[in-house]
């Protein structure tokens, strides 16, 4: 049984990007060895528009998203990246556009992303390795489950 793998990567050598700082996941297809077969870009017009809704002058009043403080224009914005405001509808998105994969790999992933990841039972590995070595364990643990085979060594 093949199935995805999807990784955030800056250079396609570490896995180095969080979650939210993903522009584009290597898509992965693991049937007996994995294969890269995709370079899944995220849609930024949806990313621009939540930005834009958020610096609207609905939202000037200096209390951010939420009322979560330091308002959206402030430079840490909701997202705390200092990207601006990247709040829930980013997170589903980006869940969304890889929902096909059995799992996610990231340097590190937030809480809200895994809740979503949670409710379409993806997997989420937080990782700081290289792809090959991230790839290479994530195989073995699923060909373990997949194959009902105990982890403890003989």
């Amino acid at each position: 049984m093949s199935y995805k793998i999807a990784i955030g990567s800056s250079d396609g050598i570490n896995v180095d990007l969080k979650f939210g700082e993903v522009k584009s996941f290597l898509i992965y297809e693991v049937d007996e060895e994995a294969k890269l077969i995709e370079n899944r870009k995220v849609n930024d017009e949806e990313n621009n528009l939540t930005e834009i809704v958020c610096g609207s002058t609905e939202n000037s009043n200096g209390t951010g998203c939420g009322g979560a403080g330091g308002g959206c224009g402030a430079g840490s914005g909701c997202g705390g990246a200092g990207n601006g405001c990247k709040g829930p509808e980013e997170v589903i998105s980006k869940v969304s556009l890889i929902s096909d994969c059995r799992c996610v790999v990231c340097k590190k992933i937030g809480f809200q992303a895994q809740k979503q990841f949670e409710k379409k039972a993806i997997s989420v590995f937080d990782v700081d390795c290289t792809v090959a070595e991230a790839l290479k364990k994530i195989t073995f643990y699923y060909n373990k489950i997949d194959n009902h085979k105990s982890f403890r060594k003989e």
